[in-house]
């Protein structure tokens, strides 16, 4: 989850292939398999200890007090886990996994998104705990293998009574009984003779606690998440400048900022701070507007929805204005501090990696195209990307204001180019009673493009393998889990064309 890292790998100028920049899209993926796992075998490891409790409790050894966990025959075995260094870190541990595995459900994410960060944070907890539990000694090995070699016969007191000791013949002497008792050293008679070459130790064996060996293998991934989380307070540290806030309809904003030094790529997202709300939980967003050479402002959309969004929305309420007017920076109002950390990549970067590119959006799901709609805006001619197709379902008709003006302009310039086949945008209304068109006459050109009702999938693949025969197609996806998981079948679905689609999802769930 070191997201700067994951970003720098993901860098055009690193040489990757495209399956493997695919793999580094998946890494969240991979961490929520990570965790599935933990759980998993941790569920094997305690099952297996509580077995052992009761062993070492059962099987105390008299002969070689050392060896032992209990403190006696027969201790109980809860006492033993409770009162020893490894059981309390241990119970901690599995207490603390249950909290992380719980909080990350889908339904407590969405409700609550606090609970989920906060218990999250206890994984530097469990990670202490992890390195004190191994450290309580329970496995252990002999030390003095030179003077007690395995095999040897140490005829301490106890053996001495009881081992029987050869006669010059190899008879055994008299008076003398093999000992019996379960848990002796040795055990029978016969033990002697397969032990009579060997030589008589003087001393016995001594045990020793194995060193713990846990700091190796999460030393190194642990040191790299804190050194990202370091960077990433100081990149950190310095509140934005807003710009601008504007409204949109279906409660939706949009904010631009200005920060010192800040670049960005179109498709990458950034995470928001804001102390008033929040001190400790930080939110991503995409952006919907990078900085370039003659613009340093890059922008975000919000739509308000869950406990944070509301709360930073009536921070913001008193600054708000009606549509699309823009309430000027040097207007005297208090601002709350805002911090951006970022930019992280995301597979809506690969967009321009592609000579045709399929852009899917549901609802807000649309951010992640706008920053590329932007960048298409201010240049067009030096990327790879030759063909866009740009597809927008939503429900409410006044969504498509958010980026409406957008749109126009940009169709409007590719017009004026004499490129009106690089954009091909497609609207869809999902829920209405009527036939309705987005108000105003600057969007004529995007009512022209609107159907009611839902995109039927497969014709819209057909008609892009059509038309890009023999071709890579990206296709590009934020929205929905219905839609995504459909779209995704259709990718790897065969077409008559010898078109292949390559299918990235966005997503920050």
């Amino acid at each position: 989850m070191c997201r700067t890292v994951i970003g720098l790998l993901r860098r055009p100028k690193m040489v990757w292939s495209r399956k493997t920049r695919r793999m580094l899209d998946k890494h969240k993926t991979f961490h929520a398999a990570c965790g599935c796992a933990i759980c998993l075998f941790s569920a094997v490891h305690v099952g297996a200890h509580v077995l052992n409790a009761v062993n070492f409790s059962v099987n105390y050894n008299h002969e070689f007090p050392a060896l032992n966990v209990a403190r006696y025959k027969n201790e109980d075995p809860r006492k033993i886990i409770f009162t020893s260094v490894a059981g309390v870190t241990g119970v901690l541990m599995v207490l603390i996994l249950f909290l992380m595995c719980t909080a990350s459900t889908s339904s407590i994410r969405t409700s609550n998104y606090g609970i989920f960060l906060h218990t999250h944070n206890l994984f530097f907890i469990f990670y202490l705990l992890l390195l004190v539990h191994a450290c309580a000694g329970v496995l252990k090995y002999q030390s003095n293998l030179e003077e007690h070699p395995p095999g040897c016969l140490y005829l301490n007191r106890s053996a001495q009574d009881s081992v029987p000791l050869p006669a010059a013949d190899g008879e055994v002497f008299p008076g003398r009984s093999s000992r019996t008792e379960t848990g002796g050293f040795f055990a029978h008679s016969d033990m002697f003779i397969r032990n009579n070459s060997e030589k008589i130790c003087t001393k016995g064996p001594t045990f020793w606690p194995h060193f713990p060996e846990t700091w190796l293998w999460i030393s190194g991934p642990l040191c790299l998440y804190c050194a990202e989380r370091l960077y990433r307070y100081f990149r950190s540290s310095k509140p934005v400048a807003i710009a601008a806030v504007i409204t949109h309809p279906c409660d939706v904003i949009e904010i631009h900022m200005v920060k010192e030094k800040f670049s960005a790529r179109p498709g990458q997202y950034i995470t928001l701070l804001c102390p008033s709300v929040s001190t400790l939980e930080a939110h991503p967003f995409t952006l919907t507007m990078c900085p370039t050479e003659s613009r340093a402002t890059f922008a975000v959309h919000i739509k308000v929805v869950g406990d944070w969004t509301e709360r930073f929305y009536e921070l913001l309420e008193p600054r708000h204005t009606a549509d699309t007017e823009i309430l000027p920076k040097c207007k005297q109002r208090k601002d709350p501090k805002i911090y951006v950390d970022g930019p992280f990549g995301s597979p809506s970067e690969e967009a321009f990696n592609y000579e045709i590119s399929l852009c899917i959006a549901g609802g807000i799901g649309v951010t992640p195209f706008a920053s590329i709609l932007n960048q298409l805006l201010d240049s067009w001619e030096r990327y790879k990307l030759q063909r866009l197709h740009f597809v927008w379902v939503c429900r409410d008709i006044n969504s498509f204001l958010w980026f409406a003006d957008l749109l126009c302009l940009l169709h409007r310039k590719l017009w004026q180019e004499n490129q009106p086949d690089y954009l091909n945008i497609q609207l869809y209304l999902s829920q209405t009673d009527g036939i309705q068109k987005i108000i105003g006459e600057k969007y004529q050109a995007l009512n022209s493009r609107l159907s009611i009702g839902r995109p039927q999938w497969k014709l819209l693949f057909e008609e892009v393998a059509k038309s890009s025969r023999r071709k890579k197609v990206g296709v590009f996806c934020c929205g929905p889990k219905g839609i995504s998981k459909e779209l995704h079948k259709l990718c790897n679905s065969p077409n008559h064309y010898g078109t292949t689609f390559e299918y990235n999802k966005e997503s920050f769930t």
